[in-house]
């Protein structure tokens, strides 16, 4: 069994870098053929995502160290062995999205882990570099990764998924592509399909939150088609491109809320509810009475 974890994402850097430039050539040569659908890139805002995605490597090596240490110590209660062939990968891949669903979903609702994810949407453009966009506190991942090897994924193999699954979705962050084949857009996260999760457009909130199989939206209920043209951001964007503005806005106002709460039931509401979940008023009390 290895013994430290394969970070894929760290290999595919020069990769990343040369696709976005590739994406800023194309657009380029679409928008002089008249094409000026896609929003394209500005400036500030990716010197934002690039300078956000290169600070998120350093604590994101934190959390994996912690993820794998913790599949580590999981693997000795473990119920089998998976191996290494077919079904120990397929376990390993599939398994991981499944993890990644939850995980994406309790951070669109669940407050406290919003703060952690919120600077990933809170661009209002759509490219390759809102990819590079990630989080800064990815502390969530020590709660659904590890558990894995209970089941008899081996720790480097839990690590390898991961990437693969970071991996797939950098390509779906971008405009240029429009839809796929209908089998494709079926089974598994497309652009289409993303770029409605990167919507602030009512009914696309909090829908499709797939890694690699969208098939869990479907299954779930939280899919939705792509159907109008995508607002990119946030319901209140932020209007900064300040790296440290971006990382950590959402918990200086939940910072702000849970001190001016009027009970330690609403403090903890704050925490867990729902992004922008307000108590009630004593208008509201008497006009709901």
């Amino acid at each position: 069994m290895n013994s430290e974890p394969i970070d894929l994402t760290t290999y595919a850097i020069p990769a990343f870098l040369l696709l976005l430039l590739g994406e800023i050539w194309l657009l380029r040569s679409r928008r002089r053929r008249g094409d000026s659908g896609p929003l394209g890139y500005e400036r500030r805002d990716t010197a934002a995502s690039l300078l956000v995605g290169l600070v998120s490597t350093m604590p994101v090596l934190a959390i994996n160290l912690a993820v794998f240490a913790i599949a580590t110590w999981l693997w000795q209660f473990r119920i089998v062995d998976l191996s290494t062939g077919v079904i120990g990968w397929s376990v390993a891949i599939v398994g991981w999205d499944l993890a990644y669903y939850c995980q994406h979903r309790a951070e669109h609702e669940i407050r406290v882990l919003w703060a952690c994810h919120v600077n990933h949407h809170s661009s209002e453009r759509y490219n390759l570099s809102t990819a590079i966009r990630q989080p800064w506190t990815p502390w969530t991942h020590v709660i659904f990764y590890p558990g894995l090897a209970l089941v008899g994924v081996r720790p480097w193999m839990i690590m390898i998924a991961g990437g693969i699954d970071l991996l797939f979705q950098f390509w779906v962050h971008t405009e240029t592509i429009d839809r796929m084949p209908r089998w494709f857009e079926f089974v598994l996260n497309t652009p289409s399909h993303h770029r409605v999760h990167h919507g602030s457009n009512p009914q696309y909130l909090d829908k499709n939150y797939a890694g690699i199989f969208i098939l869990f939206d479907r299954a779930f209920g939280t899919f939705e088609v792509e159907n109008e043209r995508v607002r990119y951001g946030l319901t209140k964007n932020l209007t900064s491109f300040n790296p440290l503005r971006i990382a950590f806005h959402e918990y200086i106002d939940l910072s702000a809320d849970v001190r001016r709460a009027p009970s330690w039931s609403a403090r903890f509401r704050y925490l867990v509810g729902r992004p922008g979940w307000q108590p009630a008023t004593s208008v509201d009390v008497v006009q709901d009475a």
